[in-house]
C-alpha cells in the first residue's frame, strides 16, 4: 500500500511531497513520491489532507453508552467502534475505583478480549484506583477507596498479566511507596492521581518510580506558592509526563498554557477521560455506580464534581491547534507519541517512522477524520 498526496505529520515537522509505503502491517519506507513506482502498489490518495499516526488514549472509561466496568465483549466492541471513528487506533481501558470483584472482572474481560480487525485496539489496562485520598476523590466512589495494600495490587497484576500498563495512586498514603516500587520492578507505569500529596511527598513518589501526573490540576492538592504540592512537583520535574483533559471545561486555557511552558511539547499527553456519555446527548448517565448529569457536554456528579468528560481525542487535538495555536505536529505528538512513551510502547506505536506499526489516520485541516488505517489495512 502506498499512501500519497498527503502532508505527513512526523514528531518534528510536516513533510510535503512524500509518500508512505506500508507492507505486512508496518511502515517500510518514507520517500519522495516520485521515487515510488506507482503501478506496483495499492494506492491511497489522501487528497492533500494530513497523514498522521493514529491517536492513543491512555485514559478513558467508555463512550456511546458503554463503560469499561460493564465487563462485556459488547462494551469493548462498541467502545472500540467509537474510538476508531475519532482516529483513536489504540487505547487503555481505564478501570475505575470499585469493589475488588468488579475490578477483577473488568481486568479479566480486557485480558480475554480478542481485538477485532476493524475497530480500535485495546492495548491494556489503566487501573485508576482504589488507593486514593478521600478528600481528593473527585468522581471516584468513596465507599470503594482503600488504603494501599501490596498483596491486593499483586493479585490484581497477576490477573492482568502483561495487560497492566498503568496504575494511578496517591503517593502520600502509607504503603503507597512500596506499591510504587513493586510496580516499577514489573515495568508498569505509575501515575499520581486523586492525591493531596505535598511537594516533598510527591518528589518521594517520583524518586520511587512515578512518571505520570493523571489529569493534571484535577483531583489534586491545589498549588500554593509556599506549598507547590503535586502540581508544582509535576510541572517542575522533568521525569514526569502530565495528562491534560483539554475539553476547555476541566481546565482554563491559561492553565494549559502554563503546563505547556513548563513541560514543553514532549511531556504533555492529551487524554479524553471520557465516560459513557461521550458521543451521546446531554442527559442522565452513570460512572462508578454514581449518577452523573451531563449538561452542555459537562459531566457532573450531584455534588457538582466533574465526572470524567464527553471529550474525544479528535476534539482535544482540534482545541490545541485552534485555541492555543499549537503547531499541528506538536499537538499530534501529544495525542500519539507521548502517550506511547508513557506506557513504553513507542518502539511500535505513536509516530510515522520506518519499522513502526502502520496505524495511521488521514484528516483535513479541521481534524475531521477521513480515513483510518489499522495494522496496514484501510478500515475507514
Amino acid at each position: 500500500m502506498l499512501i500519497k498526496n498527503v502532508d505527513i505529520i512526523t514528531p518534528y515537522e510536516v513533510l510535503k511531497g512524500y509518500g508512505v509505503l506500508v507492507e505486512n502491517g508496518q511502515i517500510v519506507d518514507i520517500d519522495l513520491e516520485e521515487k515510488f513506482r506507482i503501478g506496483e502498489y495499492e494506492i491511497i490518495d489522501g487528497d492533500g489532507n494530513y497523514l498522521s499516526p493514529g491517536f492513543i488514549d491512555i485514559h478513558n472509561h467508555g463512550n456511546k453508552g458503554f463503560d469499561i466496568m460493564d465487563s462485556s465483549e459488547e462494551a469493548l466492541d462498541e467502545i472500540g467502534k467509537y474510538h476508531i471513528s475519532n482516529g483513536v487506533t489504540s487505547y487503555l481501558g481505564t478501570v475505575i475505583t470499585s469493589s475488588y470483584d468488579n475490578i477483577m472482572n473488568a481486568i479479566e474481560n480486557i485480558n480475554n478480549y480478542k481485538n477485532k480487525h476493524n475497530i480500535s485496539r485495546i492495548i491494556g489496562v489503566h487501573l485508576e484506583g482504589p488507593f486514593f485520598d478521600l478528600g481528593k476523590k473527585g468522581a471516584q466512589p468513596e465507599e470503594h477507596i482503600k488504603t494501599p495494600d501490596l498483596d491486593k495490587i499483586k493479585s490484581i497484576v497477576d490477573i492482568a498479566k502483561d495487560k497492566m500498563k498503568m496504575v494511578s495512586i496517591a503517593p502520600e498514603l502509607e504503603g503507597a511507596l512500596d506499591i510504587i516500587k513493586y510496580l516499577k520492578a514489573r515495568n508498569i507505569t505509575i501515575a499520581m492521581a486523586h492525591t493531596n500529596a505535598t511537594f516533598e511527598e510527591t518528589k518521594k513518589g517520583i524518586a520511587c518510580g512515578v512518571t505520570v501526573a493523571t489529569h493534571l490540576y484535577n483531583g489534586m492538592r491545589t498549588f500554593n506558592h509556599r506549598e507547590p504540592g503535586v502540581i508544582g512537583a509535576s510541572l517542575e520535574d522533568d521525569r514526569v509526563y502530565c495528562e491534560i483533559i483539554y475539553d476547555r471545561i476541566h481546565l482554563h486555557d491559561g492553565a494549559v498554557n502554563i503546563a505547556l511552558k513548563m513541560k514543553g511539547y514532549d511531556k504533555i499527553v492529551l487524554v479524553s477521560d471520557a465516560m459513557r456519555a461521550a458521543g451521546l446527548e446531554d442527559g442522565e448517565y452513570e460512572l462508578g455506580e454514581q449518577k452523573v448529569n451531563v449538561s452542555k457536554g459537562a459531566a457532573r456528579l450531584e455534588s457538582g464534581s466533574l465526572a470524567g468528560s464527553t471529550l474525544n481525542m479528535q476534539k482535544a487535538v482540534y482545541n490545541m491547534v485552534n485555541f492555543l495555536n499549537i503547531p499541528i505536529y506538536e499537538a499530534i505528538k501529544m495525542a500519539s507519541l507521548n502517550a506511547a512513551k508513557t506506557v513504553k510502547l513507542d518502539d511500535k506505536l505513536g509516530s510515522i517512522e520506518i519499522g513502526k506499526r502502520a496505524d495511521l489516520i488521514i484528516f483535513d485541516r479541521d481534524i475531521n477524520i477521513k480515513n483510518v488505517i489499522l495494522d496496514g489495512k484501510l478500515v475507514i
